[in-house]
């Protein structure tokens, strides 16, 4: 395969996940009978055991899908609004919530993942949750891409010292650092799982499972209430469209901030980059200058009204961006939030594509926050916490400041993409606010250049930052990072040609012609295709 990972398609059924025993668990609820459906939550049920700096049923996330039996796509938004009881008013910046019982929002996924399950599937949790418990029981073992990330975060945690004793008992029950191969079991976690299992989501939501995490909470000087955790409800939208070179793509609509991707792609589909040669100067200023106009409007406009986006969209406002963006003339300005947030962590999220062969399509992307979020693990329940009120705007002066009960923008683009009203593409990835970054570049160089998927998810791509900083990874020709120098771009080459800083991507591809499924895995993660 001249170094590259080989194609790999089926006409049954087709999982790619972040982790190979994730997507292994999906494909196995696939081979039970079960449908995409009941394979993206037992996906999810697995991530949250294997990249537990990563996934974890207490985060958030959103999920575009293609139902074969309504013929039609639907968003799923798991991401809770901003909890009544969150006191906004005592924080002024960011670094306020990167951590600690007041970091911690309402825990969506679950309820994400049972809700597609009861809707779609037809298996029941006891079946779709399994192997997940049998991962977290009987233990898996460290991967190197696992091994960094607990090595990295340990030593920052240790930090915290009201927190990090439940965090070590749980994952570094023989001290650390991890290595290679190193076995790590979670038996507070498969309790868990298996209590959900057998109670339901409500376990969380209304039971014995959230009064432990509020009551833990509680004491660390958090305000969470049972009331909050009850009022955590999973909601069915209407996904935001647009066309790109023959796709009609759909991610989910505001306040979801997905539609930034679209708008970078239609300011590009002014202008023939198929001419251009790849990865060259040319490609990739244009490329960088769309998603940096782009994101200026996305955070001019946040959580834009259905009015407003329509505004954005229209033929006037996309000339006008459009002029701007082939002036030559450099661009310069924010791509995390309404103050510039120089430096951000990439954030710690995942995104997984299954499809079936009944035709359904289903792309989550959901996240813990940071690594490890919150930081703060349950104890006796091996549930880590999300950090997600770090993504809320506490800024004092913003336009955008958050406030109890309101919408928590969130910068996830789970996506689905159909031609002639079939389902062809399921592409996401996590990444923070460089997911609408990077989704753009893996999209040009499938449809203006026309690699295969899994080489276009391959090919080296950019972190774009506040200002005119660009990090590139060094696959990138010098002289190209030169030219591009010399037109605005402040970029510079990372030390590697992969890494997690631009994305981990997982896409599905669908001929509707044949059925055949075609799977895409990042290997900037531990993504992995499975086939069934």
């Amino acid at each position: 395969m001249q170094g590259r990972r080989p194609t790999i398609q089926s006409r049954h059924g087709m999982v790619a996940a972040a982790h190979p025993l994730a997507a292994q668990a999906g494909a196995r609820l696939l081979i039970q009978g079960g449908n995409a459906f009941d394979a993206i939550a037992a996906t999810a049920a697995a991530l949250n055991v294997v990249e537990p700096f990563m996934s974890s049923l207490s985060g958030m996330g959103s999920a575009t899908l293609w139902s074969a039996a309504e013929g039609r796509v639907r968003v799923l938004d798991f991401v809770p609004p901003i909890q009544k009881s969150f006191p906004s008013d005592r924080f002024s910046q960011r670094s306020d919530l990167e951590r600690g019982a007041h970091a911690v929002a309402m825990p969506g996924n679950l309820a994400g993942w049972c809700e597609l399950a009861s809707r779609y599937g037809r298996k029941p949790l006891a079946e779709i949750l399994a192997p997940a418990i049998a991962l977290a029981r009987d233990g898996f073992a460290l991967s190197e891409f696992g091994v960094a990330e607990f090595n990295e975060q340990a030593p920052l945690l240790e930090a915290w010292p009201e927190i990090y004793p439940s965090f070590a008992a749980t994952y570094l029950p023989d001290g650390g650092p991890v290595k290679l191969g190193q076995v790590l079991r979670q038996p507070d976690m498969a309790r868990t799982l298996g209590e959900i299992a057998a109670k339901g989501p409500d376990h969380l939501y209304r039971g014995a499972l959230g009064q432990r995490i509020v009551g833990h909470l509680q004491s660390l000087g958090g305000l969470m209430t049972m009331d909050d955790l009850a009022a955590v409800a999973p909601r069915w939208r209407e996904p935001f469209s647009a066309s790109y070179r023959g796709l009609d793509i759909h991610v989910p609509p505001p306040a979801c901030e997905a539609f930034q991707f679209l708008l970078s792609l239609k300011l590009l589909e002014g202008f023939d980059l198929a001419g251009l040669p790849k990865d060259g100067p040319e490609h990739l200023d244009l490329v960088y200058r769309a998603i940096r106009l782009a994101a200026g409007v996305r955070i001019a406009a946040n959580n834009p009204s259905a009015e407003t986006l329509a505004a954005i969209f229209s033929e006037d406002s996309l000339a006008q961006l459009r002029a701007r963006l082939g002036d030559g003339v450099p661009v310069e300005g924010p791509t995390e939030q309404w103050t510039p947030q120089a430096g951000e962590d990439p954030a710690h999220t995942t995104s997984f594509s299954v499809a079936d062969a009944e035709g359904n399509l289903v792309c989550i992307t959901n996240s813990l926050g940071s690594p490890f979020g919150s930081g703060i693990v349950v104890p006796g329940t091996g549930l880590c916490l999300n950090n997600f009120l770090y993504w809320s705007d506490v800024q004092p002066g913003s336009p955008n400041r958050s406030k109890p009960g309101d919408e928590l923008p969130m910068c996830m683009s789970p996506s689905i993409s159909t031609r002639s009203g079939k389902p062809v593409l399921a592409l996401g990835t996590p990444g923070s606010y460089g997911i609408m970054q990077t989704q753009v570049q893996a999209m040009v160089q499938h449809l203006d250049f026309g690699l295969p998927l899994q080489e276009a998810i391959e090919a080296p791509r950019s972190r774009l930052w506040d200002g005119r900083a660009i990090e590139a990874e060094n696959r990138i020709a010098a002289e190209t990072l030169a030219e591009l120098r010399r037109r605005g771009h402040v970029i510079t080459a990372f030390d590697t040609g992969w890494t997690m800083r631009c994305g981990g991507m997982q896409a599905v591809a669908v001929d509707p012609a044949t059925g055949v499924m075609t799977g895409a895995a990042d290997p900037r993660r531990d993504g992995y295709v499975v086939a069934v």
